[in-house]
């Protein structure tokens, strides 16, 4: 990424920075340690205060994270697709509806509430 380029890419660690940082100064990456507070909670607080949080995308694997980045309108993605968006297995709409119980299965429980209902 350029110097003109739109995309940052902001790290955050947890605590304090066991050596200087003045060299990441000059790249595109914002190297940001949370310090006092987790590196969760200043993710959080990141996120929160984004004026386009539809803009933002988090990568990590932290169940609380996705949720609150989601609940906030970013997005989420794991560390493994991070590092290998090409070994994402892709999947197809039928996949992520497909119901556990079979046509007769459902068939034979309709049938009993049916009558159950009716009764």
């Amino acid at each position: 990424m350029g110097k003109n380029s739109k995309n940052k890419i902001t790290v955050v660690f947890d605590g304090y920075p066991q050596v200087s940082a003045q060299n990441l100064a000059e790249t595109d990456i914002n190297v940001v340690f949370s310090r006092e507070e987790t590196a969760d909670a200043r993710i959080k607080k990141m996120v929160e205060a984004s004026r386009n949080p539809k803009n933002i995308v988090v990568v990590s694997d932290d169940r609380e994270i996705i949720f609150f980045v989601k609940s906030i309108g970013a997005r989420s993605i794991g560390v493994e697709e991070f590092i290998n968006p090409e070994d994402k297995p892709q999947r197809k709409k039928e996949d992520l509806i497909k119901p556990e119980l079979n046509y007769s299965q459902i068939n034979k429980i309709n049938q009993e509430l049916k009558a159950l209902w009716l009764k």
